[in-house]
């Protein structure tokens, strides 16, 4: 079933001003004063990310690889597809394959684009460009300093039984497991 896009002009912000709030080495955080669709001004803030990528890699048997990576923000280590920044004048399927290949250790025959998410659209700019990897070759990881992370395959049964546990619940992840499964049909 295909719709027409409504009208959002009655919904759109406009901005009036903006300030850096913070700058760091990854993030900035801006603070804007805005305009509401009635008039009246509003504060927003949000954090500026320059975007990323994400990979669901399937080995020949089907099975989908996978990190387990320590992440400080919640203090756990969470299970993910391979994932990273996009750097400064990087297309994102470079990226992709940098990441692929240092992360997991994979070089893929196959890339197909499963479209693109936004993890955090309350508080970030974030854009996540989500691709499938196919006919993977193992040519050995090359991690980042201070980088650790475990590479794991698992069925997608594996994969669902752990986000029924509880054990899967990195938003991105799941975002692209529901991308790439619907692809598949």
């Amino acid at each position: 079933m295909h719709t027409s896009p409504p009208d959002d002009a009655h919904l759109v912000e406009s901005p009036l001003d903006s300030q850096i709030a913070f700058e760091g080495r990854l993030l900035v955080v801006r603070t804007d004063r805005i305009r509401l669709p009635d008039g009246n001004e509003a504060t927003r803030e949000y954090v500026v990310h320059p975007g990323a990528v994400l990979i669901v890699p399937v080995l020949a048997d089907g099975r989908l690889v996978l990190e387990r990576q320590y992440r400080y923000p919640v203090r756990r280590v969470v299970l993910e597809f391979p994932a990273g920044k996009i750097d400064a004048g990087e297309k994102p399927l470079a990226t992709a394959q940098r990441e692929l290949r240092e992360e997991a250790g994979y070089a893929a025959g196959r890339w197909t684009s499963l479209g693109t998410i936004h993890p955090e659209v309350g508080y970030s700019t974030e854009f996540i460009e989500v691709f499938e990897a196919t006919d993977l070759t193992p040519v050995g990881r090359s991690l980042d300093p201070g980088e650790f992370l475990d590479i794991v395959a698992m069925t997608e049964e594996e994969l669902l039984v752990t986000y029924d546990c509880g054990g899967l619940t990195d938003g991105k992840t799941i975002a692209a497991y529901f991308a790439w499964k619907r692809r598949r049909g």
